[in-house]
């Protein structure tokens, strides 16, 4: 047997002892049985992660996620707040969308990715978390060309900005994927902005709170002031951590989930929002 083939044995046999310890384990034990016992096998290298600090990829999306805003967001707040529960700490490394949903679940060094809708296709690739946070999907387009829609399907014939690898919720999904829809996607959602701005699309799909950040602080008021929303399509979702689908993940999942229950997860999401708008970014 070759040595990579021999360590990789013993890996999987620590693996399997930490797990079988960490069925019966309170959640910090059990996050601390894969943290510790088998870090090496479970994560990374110890250079690239200390079994204090769990590592994980995300796209900036504010004000849900976002290296500029206090504890990385809102959603970041929410996971700080519940791994601050099992004695760790959280670290955000920020790529575009599709990189950081790769690198979240195929690369070593990272426990799982987030924000993240669920969906049926995801359940396969992920194990997901307790809520991180609510939101809101809007169709927003230009006061003097308004798109008036009372369902998804009246969309019909309107070419619709979206930002490629997001899930807009079943019923739209599915309406694309008939051809019944048209959309054309963007790399995220402040380009999109930009391009309803110039005329280049008739509306775009977006997060409504992501939608007032990206006015508030990257758009003069002249534009701003430009904008509607209709509000009534969609309903709300929240957004979740997804850890990887795999013996190790589960266990992840598992005690970041029964240390969440310890959270108020309400109050945590109303101080935030407060939190921010004292820095000129408005709330609800």
């Amino acid at each position: 047997m070759s040595v990579r083939r021999a360590l990789a044995h013993t890996a999987a046999r620590m693996l399997a002892a930490v797990l079988a310890s960490a069925r019966s384990a309170t959640p910090a034990r059990m996050l601390h049985c894969v943290l510790g016992g088998a870090a090496a096998a479970v994560f990374t290298s110890a250079a690239a992660q200390t079994p204090q600090t769990i590592r994980f990829a995300a796209e900036e999306w504010p004000p849900f996620v976002s290296d500029a805003l206090p504890d990385d967001g809102l959603s970041g707040a929410i996971l700080r707040a519940t791994l601050d529960r099992l004695g760790y700490t959280a670290r955000i490394d920020y790529f575009p969308w599709k990189r950081a949903m790769d690198l979240g679940l195929n690369d070593s060094r990272y426990a799982g990715f987030l924000a993240v809708w669920r969906t049926p296709e995801r359940e396969r690739l992920c194990h997901f978390s307790s809520p991180v946070g609510n939101t809101l999907t809007v169709l927003a387009y230009l006061k003097d060309k308004p798109v008036r829609a009372v369902q998804l399907p009246d969309l019909r014939g309107i070419r619709i900005g979206t930002v490629g690898g997001f899930a807009n919720g079943d019923q739209f999904d599915a309406l694309v994927r008939q051809g019944l829809l048209d959309v054309e996607e963007g790399v995220n959602d402040e380009t999109n902005l930009r391009k309803l701005l110039a005329r280049r699309y008739p509306a775009i799909l977006i997060e409504r709170r992501v939608l007032r950040h990206l006015l508030t602080t990257r758009f003069p008021a002249a534009e701003r002031g430009r904008i509607a929303l209709n509000e009534r399509l969609f309903r709300e979702r929240p957004v979740h951590v997804c850890f990887k689908r795999t013996q190790a993940g589960l266990v992840q999942q598992r005690a970041f989930n029964d240390a969440a229950k310890t959270v108020d997860f309400g109050q945590v999401e109303k101080d935030y929002w407060r939190r921010i708008g004292e820095v000129g970014v408005a709330g609800d």
